[in-house]
């Protein structure tokens, strides 16, 4: 069956409330799509303006007509300062059709509080609130997320979003601290063993990380090539070798001498430790990097070195004060199973290996980090793009 393309942009309240954790589990969970490109955005007056006339154009419908209002007098900027918004992309079988039945419909008559289940997106974070005296007029309107319903729509919208996102940085900066020396940015990776499937662990650790106040100002989705995977942990690969070779050292010494009922010598353990010990370590190394990019350093061509990799994860950069310390306090400790209760890893992780989040222990780290994956460029344009260039062809 054919695949399209569709979206759900998450509306400036919803991303400045960081529910963005919440509406991306839903979607993830709820529908058979496949996440594909994300973006923080900061819409412009013209853009907001456009988004909206297309929608006063579709049908003169009261929903479209309080999501057009919304666009021009919430989304756009205010003040001069332009907001923060999250673009989703999804690509599968009538993306329109899921996502719409995920994020739920705008009810456009009054309806009662206990009337709502809480079972679609907008159910949960939305909001439309009557006058007590003017039942049909309007008090407060909150979509908490925007998403066509008609897959033309999808692509006309599509094409104007990546029309306005061409050669736009991917860090959004639209705000000013009084205090610069205390704001750090963090690079949060949620690594690939959150993607096997669809489920709302990607949303749940993004839950877990608001809890700092941390602003995202970027993401994107990122397939590590097996080089960008071995220059981003290189630094990792000295330490996993003075800290494993000397367990796998004596580990190899046990072994042997219970195997062969024969007493060793610390000398001989040292040997192990230099030769079995730091073979060991360095094929922990290869798997690291392997779990990263899906390439081994043993097996992949070096033509194909540079080619991003088979597993995808999603990088978030957080910024603020202290962000990381206070990142890494809500990550845990890198074996999950000493980290306390509460961390991400401790709830998602299950090996040293397998800890379902990275976050940058320093901000020169951070900045290394930022470059090698190259933070302030995001391939969501491209998707759409190929895949209209595609459907032409």
């Amino acid at each position: 069956m054919q695949e399209d393309l569709s979206y759900v942009m998450v509306t400036p309240h919803t991303v400045a409330k960081s529910r963005t954790g919440g509406v991306l589990s839903r979607l993830l969970s709820r529908t058979n799509l496949e996440l594909v490109g994300t973006q923080i955005f900061a819409p412009s007056d013209d853009f907001a303006y456009e988004y909206a006339s297309t929608l006063r154009r579709r049908a003169p419908q009261n929903q479209l007509m309080l999501l057009a209002d919304y666009m021009e007098n919430v989304v756009a900027p205010n003040g001069g300062r332009p907001h923060r918004t999250l673009l989703l992309l999804f690509k599968g079988v009538n993306p329109c059709d899921q996502l719409l039945e995920a994020c739920g419909h705008i009810f456009t008559q009054n309806v009662t509080v206990d009337a709502l289940l809480g079972e679609t997106i907008r159910d949960t974070y939305a909001d439309i609130i009557y006058s007590k005296d003017n039942p049909e007029e309007i008090y407060y309107f909150e979509p908490a997320v925007l998403t066509p319903r008609l897959q033309n729509d999808a692509n006309n919208d599509l094409q104007m979003i990546a029309h306005y996102l061409e050669g736009k940085e991917n860090i959004v900066q639209n705000i000013s601290y009084l205090d610069t020396t205390k704001i750090e940015q963090s690079l949060v990776i949620i690594k690939p063993d959150n993607w096997h499937f669809g489920s709302g662990r990607p949303g749940s650790i993004m839950d877990m990380f608001s809890r700092t106040g941390m602003r995202v100002v970027a993401t994107k989705l990122f397939r590590f090539s097996l080089n960008q995977a071995l220059e981003f942990y290189g630094s990792v690969r000295g330490n996993l070798m003075k800290r494993l070779s000397p367990a796998f050292g004596k580990k190899a010494r046990e072994v042997l001498e219970r195997e062969f009922e024969i007493a060793l010598d610390d000398r001989i353990e040292a040997i192990l430790t230099d030769s079995f010990g730091r073979e060991y370590a360095k094929e922990e190394f290869y798997k690291l990097v392997e779990f990263m990019s899906g390439s081994s350093p043993d097996t992949c061509p070096v033509e194909k070195r540079n080619i991003p990799g088979d597993v995808k994860c999603m990088i978030n950069l957080y910024e603020g004060e202290n962000a990381i310390q206070k990142i890494r306090d809500v990550l845990g400790p890198t074996d999950p199973l000493q980290a306390p209760v509460g961390t991400v890893r401790r709830e998602f992780g299950s090996s040293v290996m397998v800890n379902t989040a990275h976050a940058s222990d320093s901000v020169e780290n951070s900045i290394r980090e930022q470059e090698i994956v190259k933070i302030n460029e995001n391939s969501l344009v491209s998707i759409i793009n190929e895949h209209f260039s595609g459907s032409r062809n």
